[in-house]
């Protein structure tokens, strides 16, 4: 592969490696998380690591695909900005939740991170079809993730800083 066409790749890859980092960095399973009343349906927690895994590596291969079906100049600069704000989202929502202690905070966070997941998959999908497919458990898995936010807020709140 050449050159130009592993760069794309590369940085897909560091940067869904980035992100996930960060993000993991931030998520704390301590005895204050343990302690949060959860509901039944809340997945074992393995299942988390697991799914955020292909949800990332599915992220990064729908990047690289759009990237090179887009040319270059505004229309990729947009992809850049889409796919650095939604990272952006990933990693505040982990802050919020688990470093600051505010799932209520991240409730609110959350929808601006799903909408980002939606521009995302209409952009991506625009310019290749099956891009905007591969995004498709990304949404589902925060989708999934908000409505536990939700509950946990909901069987917890009210939430004080710190």
């Amino acid at each position: 592969m050449s050159a130009s066409r592993a760069r794309p790749v590369l940085v897909a890859a560091g940067a869904a490696i980035f992100v996930a980092a960060l993000g993991g960095s931030l998520t704390d399973l301590g005895p204050w998380y343990q302690a949060l009343r959860k509901p039944d349906w809340q997945p074992p927690d393995p299942v988390f690591g697991l799914v955020w895994t292909t949800v990332f590596a599915l992220t990064a291969l729908a990047a690289v695909i759009t990237w090179r079906r887009t040319p270059r100049g505004p229309a990729r600069e947009w992809l850049i900005g889409l796919l650095a704000m939604n990272g952006f989202l990933n990693v505040l929502w982990s802050l919020l939740f688990f470093r600051l202690k505010r799932p209520d905070w991240a409730l609110v966070e959350v929808a601006l991170f799903w909408l980002s997941i939606v521009v995302l998959i209409f952009y991506c999908a625009r310019r290749v079809p099956s891009a905007g497919l591969l995004l498709a458990p990304y949404l589902v898995w925060v989708t999934i993730a908000a409505a536990l936010n939700f509950e946990i807020v909901r069987l917890n709140g009210p939430f004080a800083p710190g």
